[in-house]
């Protein structure tokens, strides 16, 4: 969505703090962008903590941990005081976004704080944050070990949870001072059927073997829609399934399937070590959080191509540019021998991204390549345009491009013609389909 710098106050009437004034709740919005959001069910507050984390039950609130310190020189001790008495605890800021379906938090010292509704940024009508009310916010959910690592290498990645939700942790230094953005995370994982995702998601989950590629920006969906097709998994195939993640997100029960969740910098130092060590583990299907470097790539191929389920995420726009991405790690002699094995290993490929609806929701499009013997043989030839025009006409093997996903939205009145064209990676065929052209 485009910005609206002029757009007016909205309010938001933040929930009652015990023992604490609450400054008047107003809000304006500022700016737009994406979110993980993908429909609007949101998960009942589990009220009974069980002894093991179960899809919508989950530990009660433990500080993360992250990857070993670096050998940097020891910090100075951050401030120590309290937060100052205006300022909300981060539990009841984090329990805010929660209750009104806010998929982020966005906190820095300098500003005041913020959160993402539906691609919409939001401000709290709470003063800005100090340094002390902002360390004060970091012992809420890290620890003074945690604290000082932060301090050392000036970044934090990881993980917390409460009854009523899972967080997701990314910690910075900025030219205002440190900050920190907090994803929420459903404890309820959403069914294929719940999320609405064609019938081609549960058909590529039955495959023993192969190559599956869920790409997207950030935002996009990537991890709930990763989460459904593992939860089908689970509940349809008898298979052992390892996940390595960074850091986990969803948590998952074993059910018919057989589930272990490894999370880098806790369970395994990287990620290409753990699916190397993850091969000798007797697995039926790897689950790889992101595809990073050349040497994830060729073991998540070697491990395809020797009879396992291998499924992992790129920040790829669309299904012939993640092609075009993993072969750039390559050299120009090494490009040729890849597409081979791209082409026998691959399954399909599905990108992904999120749009507003006309009921002010969100739905996810696609961009889907699925192999078949045709677009193998493109693959290794390299004729990147012929698979797009193959995945136009490939509707009966479940192939989409980007404009025939968003112009279905548009037929089914989910989606305004505005919005297509906006999302469109092509806008001008785009205008065609919407003026009946094409």
């Amino acid at each position: 969505m485009s910005q609206n710098p002029n757009s007016s106050s909205r309010p938001l009437q933040p929930l009652p703090v015990p023992s604490m004034p609450i400054p008047p709740s107003e809000i304006t919005g500022t700016s737009t962008g994406t979110t993980q959001e993908m429909t609007q069910q949101v998960a009942t507050p589990t009220k009974n903590v069980p002894n093991m984390p179960q899809n919508g039950q989950i530990y009660a609130p433990r500080p993360p941990q992250n990857r070993a310190p670096s050998q940097a020189a020891s910090p100075q001790t951050p401030p120590r005081p309290g937060r100052a008495p205006n300022q909300p605890t981060l539990e009841h800021l984090i329990r805010m976004a929660f209750d009104r379906g806010y998929s982020d938090v966005h906190l820095g010292v300098g500003e005041q704080p913020r959160m993402r509704d539906r691609g919409e940024m939001i401000i709290l009508n709470y003063p800005e944050i100090d340094i002390n009310t902002f360390y004060s916010w970091l012992r809420e959910i890290l620890g003074e070990e945690e604290i000082l690592r932060f301090k050392k290498d000036l970044e934090f990645d990881g993980a917390t949870q409460y009854e009523f939700a899972r967080v997701r942790i990314n910690i910075f230094e900025s030219l205002r001072g440190p900050g920190m953005v907090l994803r929420l995370i459903p404890l309820k994982i959403l069914t294929v059927e719940q999320l609405g995702l064609p019938a081609v998601f549960r058909n590529v989950c039955d495959v023993h073997k192969g190559l599956i590629l869920i790409t997207g920006p950030t935002g996009s969906g990537k991890s709930t829609t990763l989460a459904a097709m593992v939860d089908y998994i689970n509940k349809e195939h008898a298979k052992h399934i390892i996940t390595i993640e960074d850091p986990i997100e969803f948590v998952h029960q074993s059910r018919r399937s057989l589930i272990k969740q490894k999370e880098v910098g806790i369970h395994t130092h990287e990620f290409d070590n753990a699916l190397k060590a993850s091969l000798r583990e007797d697995p039926d299907i790897i689950l790889v959080g992101e595809m990073r470097d050349k040497s994830t790539v060729n073991t998540a191929l070697k491990a395809a191509q020797t009879g396992h389920l291998v499924m992992g995420t790129l920040h790829t726009n669309s299904a012939v540019k993640t092609l075009e991405r993993i072969l750039t790690l390559y050299t120009a002699e090494e490009r040729e021998s890849m597409r081979v094995a791209i082409a026998e290993s691959l399954v399909c490929i599905i990108s992904q991204g999120l749009c507003r609806t006309t009921d002010s929701k969100r739905t996810a499009f696609h961009d889907i390549l699925v192999n078949t013997e045709t677009v193998k043989d493109y693959i290794c030839s390299g004729k990147n345009d012929e698979i797009i025009e193959l995945m136009r006409d490939g509707e009966y093997d479940g192939m989409i491009t980007t404009n025939q996903s968003l112009f279905n939205l548009y037929q089914e009145g989910r989606i305004s013609d505005e919005v297509a064209l906006e999302m469109s990676p092509v806008p001008n065929e785009m205008a065609m389909m919407l003026r009946g052209r094409i």
